[in-house]
């Protein structure tokens, strides 16, 4: 069965230089994914980085996605980024609240994503024509910032309204509450493809990560990663187990595609397995 494969990487993952390129591009390969996304500046990362990662990726062949965040982004500077892109020849890009800077009291330009959605469209459309696929956040759990439910899935529709094309969600291991989310996406009119995350466990941290970003983590699921201790064959059978497990259910539920987050190359191996044992046949992108 083949499933639209999108993978998101960190700058951190290949310091520029890095004889890691080939490394990068077999763990890749297997997956072959339709776009690779290149998150903006995650931990400091510096904008440089992010350009040497895109630029080691498209000399591999693969289609990149950046990123764009509006926190404490002007609009000047959102051109020259977007020109940086459109130069590189970017077709996908995302555009994101993102977090305000640690010490930056004023978010820029840009309130919410929905703002950059908008700024995107109209500078492709005046300065390159046409338009790029824009995609978004989402969150079947619920934006921790969010006053409710409601306000989170008025703010989905904000950023279609914009000019999104598509939608993302941040990842979950609760196939029910992405479920739900989709239903009560299509009734309050967001008619957005909505591609689910995927983060594989590769590491007993990965509970507390969850809890810092709002993620519900089963208690089953916490009590055996934390059974796992430092054994690495069990732990690396625990997270292929709970991603076969999570991806068969998506595929039932009918998601358009999975996408992967994967900070490091663990998880990109991690994905392979996983993709590999619910007889997954991707095809990479022309």
């Amino acid at each position: 069965m083949s499933l639209p494969i999108s993978i998101e990487l960190y700058p951190g993952v290949l310091p520029a230089g890095d004889a890691r390129v080939a490394e990068l591009a077999s763990r890749l390969a297997p997956l072959s994914p339709a776009f690779v996304s290149v998150t903006d500046g995650a931990g400091g990362i510096s904008r440089a980085a992010g350009l040497a990662l895109m630029d080691a990726l498209a000399a591999q062949g693969y289609a990149v996605a950046p990123h764009l965040s509006a926190a404490g982004l002007d609009r000047e500077s959102a051109a020259e980024r977007l020109a940086e892109f459109a130069a590189r020849g970017v077709k996908t890009l995302f555009a994101l609240r993102g977090d305000t800077p640690s010490g930056m009291g004023e978010r820029g330009d840009f309130r919410y994503a929905s703002d950059l959605v908008r700024f995107v469209r109209e500078y492709w459309e005046n300065a390159h024509g046409g338009r790029p696929e824009l995609l978004v956040a989402a969150y079947p759990e619920v934006h921790p910032q969010a006053k409710n439910a409601h306000a989170d899935l008025a703010a989905l529709r904000a950023k279609q309204d914009a000019g999104a094309t598509g939608a993302v969600t941040q990842y979950f291991y609760n196939v029910d509450a992405y479920r739900h989310f989709v239903d009560a996406a299509r009734a309050a009119g967001v008619t957005l493809p909505i591609v689910p995350g995927l983060l594989p466990l590769t590491r007993p941290s990965m509970a507390r990560l969850a809890e810092l970003r709002g993620v519900e983590m089963p208690r089953w699921m916490r009590r055996t990663l934390d059974a796992c201790g430092g054994d690495a064959a069990a732990l690396s059978d625990f997270g292929h187990e709970v991603g076969v497990r999570l991806v068969t259910q998506l595929i039932d539920a009918g998601a358009p595609g999975v996408h992967v987050f994967a900070p490091g190359l663990a998880e990109l191996a991690m994905a392979g397995r996983i993709l590999a044992d619910v007889g997954h046949a991707p095809q990479r992108a022309a």
